[in-house]
């Protein structure tokens, strides 16, 4: 096979399309942002990768199977950035995730890869556990409870919810969620006028994790619904710090729904307007306003801009600093540690992956108490190692997360992304290991 001299967009949409990825599947699999796949597609030729996606782009096409190689060399030869009639056209972003097998069945390791991989596509699909009943809480809330509980008790049930959710466990989380937001209404009707924006901000927090967990479960169109309930409720407690820490949930939720440029705006604006409100004069303001810039770069990084993306991440850095310790003030988790989690992720989100694992070695896990957190980081490590083909140590990450946080791995539609994508290319032994850990840790591929 001739080497790529020089990628362009037209070759590496030869490339997505070879290895029959959407272009969603092909960005996440480099490591790079979507918006810069859609434009390697679109403009074909006329635009060049920079030289990280070049390296990348090389380490992919080296190790594509026999067929995803003349497949390539099919396409690129047709001289169009669409595949010729005798190639079979990219479905879906799905078919590509399954790790099917791409060999035609003649070699020993086609039987092996194909054996394999049925063995992987037999791993239960039941691992995200229903969301139906807090949907339907959410759409319409049942009955109010028998007793109604206090105020004092409310809070402390949302309190509990809230550290359920850091801790990674979601089931629960989703069992607590839906006789909370039953009790709600009741709850705020019931209190004295003077307390009503205490339930207000109550109410605020019980949304944003609502909306957060749906994210984790993949519903990101419901996730959007319960964010806006969030927002409205801190709006009615006039709590500029509860308001901010609405426009959190609001902006993730507007990422996970492709919005990633009104997501930079709004977490802009937001810490804008908490800033100017509060003079950043309490710890949970500080916290809430670091917290915002991180979302912000993170949005920023997936729409490819580097420079905004870098620039919020100076600012976050200044709110860290300023704050002075690595905490969890109003449920964020921020400070200086949280601000390197976040440079992981973006460099990843950037196509650094070498960045990215640099920058993780750095991160003191001693101080990364949340387990939420932490499996984010182990899952970042597990994207960066299988960008380079380095799948045993990719595999080693993945395990990592799953240790800390068994139920946040389960449930993650981006670990069976993971997962789907180091079954599919790793060999040997370290695909049988890949395979038995996905049934262990009951992953769909």
């Amino acid at each position: 096979m001739a080497p790529v001299t020089t990628w362009t967009g037209r070759e590496a949409t030869a490339l997505r399309q070879a290895l029959r990825m959407s272009v969603t599947a092909f960005a996440e699999h480099l490591g790079a942002a979507r918006r810069t796949v859609a434009k390697w597609s679109s403009q074909g030729g006329s635009v060049v990768p920079r030289a990280d996606m070049q390296a990348a782009l090389d380490t992919v096409l080296t190790r594509a199977t026999p067929d995803e190689q003349g497949r390539f060399n099919a396409l690129r030869t047709a001289g169009i950035p669409g595949a010729p009639q005798n190639i079979t056209p990219a479905l879906s972003a799905t078919a590509a995730d399954t790790g099917a097998d791409q060999h035609d069945g003649t070699s020993a390791d086609g039987d092996v890869r194909r054996r394999d991989l049925l063995r992987g596509a037999a791993i239960g699909v039941a691992a995200v556990p229903s969301a139906a009943p807090l949907l339907d809480a959410l759409v319409a809330p049942g009955h109010s409870p028998a007793t109604l509980p206090s105020i004092e008790q409310f809070s402390r049930d949302v309190v509990a919810v809230k550290r359920d959710y850091q801790a990674c466990r979601y089931e629960r989380v989703l069992d607590q969620l839906t006789p909370l937001l039953s009790a709600l209404e009741p709850v705020r009707a019931e209190a004295e006028v003077g307390r009503r924006a205490q339930v207000d901000v109550l109410a605020a927090d019980l949304y944003h994790v609502v909306g957060s967990v749906l994210l984790k479960v993949g519903d990101h169109g419901m996730a959007l619904v319960a964010a806006e309930r969030s927002i409205r409720a801190a709006g009615a407690s006039q709590d500029p710090v509860a308001v901010a820490a609405s426009a959190r949930i609001m902006t993730h939720a507007l990422m996970s729904n492709g919005h990633n440029a009104q997501a930079v705006t709004l977490a802009g604006n937001a810490a804008d307007v908490l800033d100017r409100g509060t003079r950043l004069d309490s710890t949970d303001a500080v916290a809430v306003y670091g917290a915002l810039i991180l979302r912000g770069a993170v949005a920023a990084a997936r729409r490819d801009d580097r420079e905004t993306a870098h620039s919020m991440l100076d600012e976050a850095t200044r709110a860290a600093t300023r704050l002075g310790y690595d905490g969890n003030d109003r449920w964020t988790g921020f400070g200086l540690t949280n601000v390197l989690l976040h440079q992981v992720n973006i460099a990843l989100t950037l196509g650094d992956a070498g960045t990215a694992i640099a920058i993780a070695r750095t991160v003191p896990l001693d101080k990364v108490t949340i387990g939420e957190r932490r499996a984010s980081l182990h899952l970042d490590v597990a994207r960066a190692y299988t960008q380079w083909g380095r799948h045993e140590h990719g595999l080693n990450a993945l395990r990592a997360a799953y240790e800390v946080a068994p139920e946040g791995v389960r449930c993650r539609p981006a670990v069976q992304r993971i997962a789907s994508d180091l079954a599919h290319h790793a060999k040997g032994s370290i695909r049988t290991a890949v395979l038995d850990f996905a049934q262990t840790a009951r992953i769909p591929l």
